[in-house]
């Protein structure tokens, strides 16, 4: 198993989109990419601890590749705006991928850039997801875990 690292907006989406992805053994909600230890919901929602609202997948290679789950990913958000997922806004609803080695980071940038043509004619913008090496995941508060599953 290999894992890869997402935000994309409200986890909530992000974790129901990659829980039905063929390939994809394990989903979990939490933090990542900020500043402080152990944050809460509440104090993300802050836009003070740095963090994003993130999923981290835990996948099988030999069924699917980081490339095709940075496709998903690409795919199921707009990843043309800073900082904005709809009707959420802050910095904890940004777009980011969060590598967790070398290749993943030189995957995702290859995907982005053979991605960015087609988004600037679907948006009107270029992609501005960050792509950087991951760092502490926070498993969000169990009520947030599957979410959509709990709660419809």
């Amino acid at each position: 198993m290999e894992k890869a690292t997402f935000a994309a907006g409200c986890f909530w989406h992000v974790e129901e989109v990659f829980s039905k992805t063929d390939g994809v053994k394990s989903t979990a909600v939490g933090y990542t990419g900020g500043h402080t230890d152990n944050p809460t919901y509440e104090d993300v929602c802050t836009d003070r601890t740095g963090h994003a609202e993130a999923i981290q997948v835990e996948y099988d290679p030999n069924e699917i590749s980081y490339s095709d789950l940075v496709k998903v990913f690409f795919a199921n958000h707009n990843p043309t705006t800073a900082n904005k997922q709809g009707p959420d806004v802050g910095i904890q609803y940004r777009s980011a991928i969060f590598c967790h080695n070398e290749e993943q980071e030189k995957t995702a940038k290859e995907v982005k850039e053979e991605l960015n043509p087609s988004a600037h004619k679907t948006f009107g913008n270029d992609i501005v997801t960050e792509i950087k090496p991951a760092s502490k995941f926070y498993r969000a508060e169990e009520y947030h875990q599957k979410y959509f599953e709990k709660n419809y």
